[in-house]
């Protein structure tokens, strides 16, 4: 549908200008209106929409960028409202300040991918020209600086030429931009072929998304730390050290190709330039920190040993030379040290006696001594163990993050995930996996472990205090009208786990119309005496069919009928309004493992009424079915519950998704 953007020409709206080009929504601008008019989207239909929010929420919803406005959409909406009262008006330092502490450890100000809250805050920020400018270059605010180039540097192309046409020193509207066809020509033309990638993923270095995943597992595991602290915290003083070994000749400057470079040390030959001068090497270090073309062909190796059969004594590369961005620092350096180079460095430096290391960094144990002992540092003891390896599954984290970049899991705490978050929003007890690792200890041996323990482990946790609940598939299912049943619906108050009364109450209706399951249904005989769990007997005496389907069921309570002669125990749900309809997505044991895009298999079911107190995070058992987490309770009839599947150790593992 072709839309048309009309604005004040004085005041043009960066913010959706800026997100359509994002977007890939095509826009034809009218900056016509009259000065001080709000700006209108208009649709070929005659149909128009008001207010810079509101046409941004329409532009998000119909984004190729899933992640514009379905992370957190209230989250979303209070950053839409905070952006141009603060970033704009007289408290702006104080909001720079407040952004760049919140920023200190997050990529994006929602979520995990760009939204229309980071634009809506970067447009404002560049629509003040100068004075935004000129904190930029000031670097007093570094966090916010960096997750600004950061947009930048992965939308530049669409945001400059936004920038470019409307905002000039003086900030938006304040001095003349060159005009519309001139600067922006392409602008009506559909972007939804622009290819978006993760900011930074481009150039090799950390993300802070790992960052902030790791304090998150760490507050979910009840670890109690002192302090964070970073490696960038130390790179003046990992700087100082690599030209220190320069100058003893204890490091060189190499420009040998990698390849060459690999193959060389592989053989034990040593680099044309090991022997080169203190004086060349400098020379050329210089180059590397100001991130020269020529110091992008340099690295820094120690002079270690090239004849040592440990191969990683073999002149390591201690420093590179990177000029892109740093995902905390920003472009204050050009040089980036090696983790063999810093991780030595700042466990001397920070105090640590004992470097607790995974037996896999064996055979680097040799060089971190090594390169202590060329720094003058102490000596810091290596205690190594065995990582933790579980069956069919991929742990390593830059695997994992090809699941993440390629959308074949929702985020790092996908259910699906074995990532801390992703297997407690699954519904894994912390107790449960304290317990399992302290059972396998602190082990140097391979371990090779089957994720049946750990369940298993977690429904001794779970089963005793969990609260049952009741489901029935949708598909097919089929309605049995009890004769003698209520004439009128009564509702009985039973507790919700009959040995654990701290489980609390629920309430159940019957009627004398109740929802089996088609399974069931098909298993049944006419004149077959049930039972109706919670209930009591009822005698089949009619099944109804069409064209081979059974369609409905009739007979009678028989109240009186013993529970233990009947083979039948069945669920079941009154036909009442008030049922909870649900959406069950069933997951494949072996996704990781055999990279099927197909992971979810979805049915459809309704669940009883109680199910709508059942709270965020809170365990459950649907009757002969399993047990789920509740990932998202109840807010509405048009808001869908979710709760996940959680393996109990025997049973194939199910992921169930549930919806109001």
């Amino acid at each position: 549908m072709e839309v048309k953007l009309a604005f004040p020409q004085d005041r043009p709206p960066l913010s959706i200008i800026s997100a359509a080009k994002i977007a890939g929504v095509s826009v034809i601008i009218d900056p016509t209106l009259a000065s001080g008019s709000v700006p209108t989207l208009h649709f070929s239909s005659g149909n128009f929409i008001h207010g810079v929010n509101t046409i941004l929420r329409y532009i998000a919803r119909a984004a190729s960028v899933s992640s514009f406005y379905g992370q957190d959409d209230i989250q979303i909406d209070q950053w839409l409202e905070y952006a141009p009262l603060i970033l704009s008006g007289s408290e702006f330092e104080a909001a720079c300040s407040f952004l760049d502490g919140y920023l200190a450890t997050r990529t994006f100000l929602v979520g995990y991918g760009l939204s229309i809250a980071d634009i809506v805050v970067w447009s404002n920020l560049t629509g003040t020209g100068q004075r935004w400018e000129s904190l930029r270059r000031s670097k007093k605010y570094q966090s916010l600086v960096r997750w600004f180039n950061s947009v930048a540097a992965g939308y530049g192309d669409a945001l400059d030429e936004v920038t470019s046409a409307y905002v000039g020193k003086r900030g938006i509207g304040k001095s003349p931009a060159p005009s519309l066809k001139e600067k922006m020509p392409g602008l009506k033309e559909n972007t939804s072929g622009h290819e978006i990638d993760l900011p930074g993923a481009k150039v090799g270095e950390e993300s802070n998304e790992f960052v902030e995943n790791v304090l998150k597992d760490i507050e979910t595991l009840g670890v109690k730390y002192d302090v964070v602290t970073y490696t960038s915290d130390y790179f003046p003083k990992l700087m100082e050290m690599a030209e220190s070994l320069i100058k003893q000749g204890k490091a060189y400057i190499d420009d040998t190709p990698k390849e060459q470079m690999r193959s060389e040390r592989m053989d034990g030959v040593e680099s044309k330039r090991r022997n080169s001068t203190v004086e060349e090497n400098l020379s050329l270090w210089k180059e590397m920190v100001n991130g020269t073309r020529r110091g992008t062909q340099c690295c820094v190796r120690g002079k270690l040993d090239m004849q040592d059969p440990n191969k990683s004594l073999r002149d390591p590369v201690y420093y590179r030379c990177n000029p892109d961005p740093h995902h905390r620092v920003g472009s204050k350096y050009k040089v980036y040290p090696t983790y063999d180079f810093a991780c030595p460095f700042v466990d001397a430096l920070e105090g640590v006696t004992h470097a607790l290391r995974s037996s896999e960094y064996h055979d680097r144990n040799a060089q971190y001594y090594r390169i202590l002992q060329d720094m003058g540092l102490r000596r810091v003891e290596i205690y190594e163990f065995s990582r933790l390896n579980m069956v069919y599954t991929v742990l390593s984290k830059r695997k994992l993050l090809w699941f993440v970049q390629n959308k074949m899991v929702e985020d790092w705490t996908d259910a699906r995930f074995p990532t801390v978050q992703g297997i407690v929003r699954r519904g894994l007890k912390i107790e449960a996996l304290i317990q399992f690792i302290l059972e396998q200890g602190a082990s140097k041996n391979l371990n090779l472990m089957e994720w049946d323990k750990l369940w298993t482990i977690n429904k001794k946790i779970v089963d005793p205090i969990c609260g049952r609940h009741t489901a029935v598939l949708k598909e097919k299912c089929v309605l049995l009208t009890l004769a003698n049943g209520p004439e009128e619906p009564f509702v009985r108050i039973l507790p919700r786990h009959k040995k654990y009364e701290g489980a609390g109450k629920k309430a159940t209706t019957f009627a004398n119309r109740i929802w089996l399951e088609y399974a069931d249904a098909s298993v049944i005989s006419v004149g077959e005496e049930v039972t109706l769990m919670d209930w009591g007997n009822a005698i089949i005496r009619e099944i109804k069919t069409d064209n081979g389907t059974i369609t409905q069921l009739v007979g009678e309570l028989h109240l009186e009928g013993s529970v233990k002669m009947t083979k039948l125990k069945l669920t079941w749900l009154s036909d009442i309004e008030d049922l909870v309809s649900l959406s069950l997505l069933e997951e494949d044991e072996d996704f990781l493992d055999n990279l099927n895009p197909c992971t979810r298999r979805e049915a459809l079911a309704l669940g009883d009424p109680n199910m709508r107190n059942v709270k965020k995070g809170e365990v459950i058992q649907l009757e002969r079915k399993g047990y789920y987490r509740c990932d998202v309770p109840f807010v509405r009839s048009s808001k869908p519950i979710v709760l996940f599947a959680i393996p109990d150790g025997r049973q194939k593992s199910t992921l169930i998704v549930t919806g109001a």
